[in-house]
């Protein structure tokens, strides 16, 4: 009985407080931060893609670059599958 008056007391005091407990009511919603619009939808100085940047006439150590890009993709695309193809054989080999 006095469990239940004091909670009875409690919850009066807490309806019928001056500050209420939730200030606004929750609410679920997507934002993000505002974007600042330019000319093209981003700020030039700041753009990470600069206008010629893929102009490969004009990269330093273009031939050591573009070997070494080429060679890492062939690799990639041979060593992958020849890997795969062995670790399936030593798994079926196995078990």
């Amino acid at each position: 009985m006095a469990m239940s008056n004091g909670l009875r007391s409690c919850a009066s005091k807490l309806m019928n407080s001056s500050k209420p407990i939730l200030s606004k009511p929750a609410s679920r919603e997507f934002h993000s931060s505002g974007m600042k619009m330019g000319g093209h939808g981003h700020d030039e100085p700041f753009y990470l893609h600069a206008k010629h940047m893929y102009n490969l006439d004009r990269m330093k150590y273009q031939k050591t670059t573009m070997s070494l890009a080429v060679l890492t993709a062939f690799s990639i695309g041979v060593g992958v599958p020849i890997y795969a193809v062995v670790f399936q054989q030593k798994k079926t080999a196995s078990g």
